[in-house]
């Protein structure tokens, strides 16, 4: 199942509804909605700096991922952005395809 690295920021309606529910209920509520289309949340971590959110999640395929990450857009509290997780063996596969992309960086022929 592919892996997701899913972060981003509350607004300052989200700030507000976290601090009336707290950091576990949001947890709860981020499971609940992964699981719904089929995935797993790995991890789920708070920090402070750029970013007030990371988890880790398995969800079926690309569409799934964007499904949850317009219905956080869409409630308004929360920005997401995501990024596609591969494994080492994804990059092996990759290696081995180089070769046949043909790419010609500019100013060579």
């Amino acid at each position: 199942m592919p892996k997701y690295l899913s972060y981003g920021s509350y607004t300052l309606e989200g700030v507000r509804g976290l601090l009336g529910e707290g950091g576990s209920s949001r947890r709860s509520h981020f499971k609940e909605i992964i699981g719904k289309l089929g995935g797993n949340v790995e991890a789920f971590y708070y920090a402070f700096g750029g970013e007030d959110v990371y988890a880790i999640v398995d969800l079926p395929d690309n569409v799934s991922s964007a499904a949850i990450s317009l219905a956080l857009g869409a409630g308004g509290g929360f920005r997401a952005s995501t990024i596609v997780l591969l494994t080492p063996e994804e990059i092996d596969q990759a290696t081995k395809k180089v070769a046949s992309v043909g790419y010609r960086p500019p100013g060579q022929s």
